[in-house]
């Protein structure tokens, strides 16, 4: 299976598109975009990526994906304060955006031509990562500071909160990127402080009750708990980042920056998470990965890299690095879509 990747540079400012055909991983374009490039969203059907942009006037960038990979900026939406997170609903119709330092979470509505005025907003401290539901009618946004995750309807582009509004994480645990199965009945949230999986059983109504929770750091390392304003890489303390799903749903890989693994979380028939047992080398300090269409593939960033590594995905969840390829400084980012 052909497909495109796009890794977003943020100190170089623009995003590298990548080719992965049969295998092998190739740099066809690298696009400008703006300083600080990093949450990225694509839209397959409109052939559109949405990316946030920091700089004097945080925005997002609306661009055009041309058929040899390259992106050509058509629109621009500024924002108040630098969108830490991007997520489309499945009919494209909508945009969600989290900020971590602006404590907030909006709703804009997507044209053709690009990103609309925000439509609602919700507010709680470091909000870091925000996702709908695959009906598009219920969303939810993360809040490392409070320790929680924000419930909504989604109706067009407005949020209503649920009832509750919120859900708890474990106090002290620093949630940080979520991920929701294909069926809608779990939810998977990677903590930056404790560096664990917490576990979401999710109702048809969305609403969320924590069912527990397993590790995802690795052992033996000297790695301590972080915590709100703490340095990770003075203290050597743990500093959890993202996480994504196997396409089957058997297996969750998280990735943690202090010691730069990516950890596999086996996952139950019934949806449960197991400690990670297995941590495979990644690029240094990987904020973020993302898994091929396929599933036979994780290309993974690292902050402190100018390369991104792409690893084999096995049937137990295993990773075996195929290559590594240049991309640019301070990448942070990859979103994958069908060539």
């Amino acid at each position: 299976m052909t497909s495109l990747a796009f890794v977003a540079n943020a100190v170089d400012g623009t995003v590298s598109t990548f080719l992965l055909d049969d295998g092998a991983l190739r740099r066809v374009a690298v696009s400008e975009i703006g300083p600080g490039c990093s949450a990225v969203v694509v839209d397959a059907d409109r052939r559109q990526v949405h990316v946030a942009v920091k700089g004097d006037q945080p925005a997002i960038v609306t661009g055009r994906i041309h058929r040899d990979g390259r992106l050509e900026p058509t629109s621009r939406r500024d924002v108040e304060s630098s969108l830490s997170y991007l997520a489309l609903t499945p009919d494209g119709r909508t945009l969600l955006g989290a900020s971590y330092g602006g404590g907030f979470g909006i709703s804009l509505p997507v044209h053709d031509s690009g990103v609309g005025d925000v439509v609602s907003r919700i507010a709680h401290p470091n909000m870091h990562s925000c996702a709908v539901g695959p009906e598009g009618t219920t969303a939810y946004f993360v809040s490392l500071g409070a320790d929680l995750i924000a419930q909504c309807a989604l109706a067009g582009a407005t949020l209503t909160p649920l009832d509750p509004p919120t859900v708890a994480a474990p106090a002290g645990s620093g949630p940080r990127h979520l991920v929701l199965t294909r069926d809608g009945t779990n939810m998977y949230v990677m903590t930056e402080f404790s560096g664990e999986v917490l576990h979401y059983r999710r109702a048809p109504d969305g609403r969320l009750t924590l069912a527990g929770q397993a590790a995802a750091s690795v052992p033996g390392r000297g790695l301590r708990p972080s915590r709100l304003g703490a340095d990770p890489v003075a203290g050597h303390l743990i500093w959890g980042a993202d996480l994504h799903l196997s396409p089957d749903g058997k297996a969750c890989w998280a990735s943690e920056r202090s010691e730069s693994t990516l950890a596999t979380v086996p996952i139950a028939a019934d949806g449960t998470p197991r400690p990670a047992e297995r941590f495979t080398p990644a690029e240094r300090q990987p904020r973020g990965f993302a898994v091929s269409p396929d599933g036979r593939h994780l290309l993974c960033t690292g902050e402190k890299s100018t390369t991104v590594s792409l690893f084999r995905t096995e049937p137990d969840g295993g990773l075996v690095l195929r290559q590594q390829a240049e991309t640019g400084r301070g990448a942070n980012w990859v979103r994958f879509m069908s060539a």
